[in-house]
């Protein structure tokens, strides 16, 4: 095996930070390896992922430290079960590598266009529960009167103060007093941001804008940097509204074509 060239490219970097980060959130004790008394770095040793993976440990320093874009199908694989990813993780590595998980579902492809993602994103105003619609981007495509009563201060009555949630999120005061554990739920949209933007990484207008909101907030450029992919999940959630604090269970459902308009809705808990 000779070694591969450098990558002018970018996206061989992006793999390997993306694996640096996960090796070095990744604990001995969770790999089944002995924590040792003497670490001097986080997480785990590059040569141990690589015996995790089995793969060498030079093969696997190149891929680290962004110098090939030539990792095969069988090594992403062994990268994701080695390193523990979660299935958002895993899908985000496959992505990044450009190429396609044999144990990913098939994503189902529509000719329909844009106006299916508007008759879906419609749905929210037959909903009897606060609910609102997102695009790809996380642009506000449409909500109901109830989203808007219970989300004034994002959304209002007079429309949307911001139309991303997540510069809404990071860049409005109101949503760190309106949202209960504002620092927790705001690392944890950027971590769903980043594995529901994947397919975006190339996309012009989405790199302006991590590029925008790194320099306009360093809590989300920190959030961003440390390379968490979660997906996008439901659960409880607290807002600190006027009338005192509510309590409701999100729910996101997916619509449109190939999945890209997000139904949120809340239910009263």
């Amino acid at each position: 095996m000779n070694p591969p060239g450098p990558d002018a490219s970018g996206e061989a970097e992006q793999l390997g930070s993306f694996l640096r980060a996960a090796r070095e959130r990744l604990q001995p004790e969770a790999a089944g390896l002995p924590a040792g008394r003497r670490r001097r770095t986080r997480g785990l040793r590059r040569e141990e992922v690589a015996a995790l993976c089995g793969i060498s440990p030079t093969w696997y320093t190149w891929i680290e430290q962004g110098r090939t874009q030539a990792v095969s199908v069988a090594t992403l694989d062994a990268l994701a079960q080695g390193l523990r990813l979660r299935a958002a993780e895993r899908a985000y590595l496959f992505e990044l590598a450009r190429r396609a998980d044999p144990r990913a579902a098939p994503v189902p492809r529509s000719p329909v266009g844009e106006p299916e993602d508007r008759a879906c994103a419609s749905l929210v105003q037959q909903m009897r529960c606060p609910a609102y619609a997102l695009d790809a981007h996380w642009d506000l495509l449409a909500c109901n009167p109830e989203a808007r009563r219970l989300f004034a201060p994002w959304l209002g009555e007079e429309g949307p103060v911001e139309p991303n949630l997540l510069r809404w999120v990071y860049l409005d005061p109101a949503a760190r007093a309106w949202i209960v554990d504002w620092e927790l739920r705001a690392r944890r949209l950027a971590a769903e941001y980043r594995a529901d933007t994947a397919t975006l990484r190339d996309d012009a207008r989405h790199r302006r804008f991590i590029t925008t909101l790194c320099a306009q907030s360093a809590q989300f450029e920190e959030a961003w940097r440390s390379q968490q992919v979660l997906e996008r999940e439901g659960g409880l959630r607290a807002f600190a509204t006027s009338e005192g604090p509510r309590n409701y269970r999100q729910f996101t459902l997916r619509g449109g074509v190939a999945g890209a308009v997000k139904l949120v809705l809340l239910q009263p808990a």
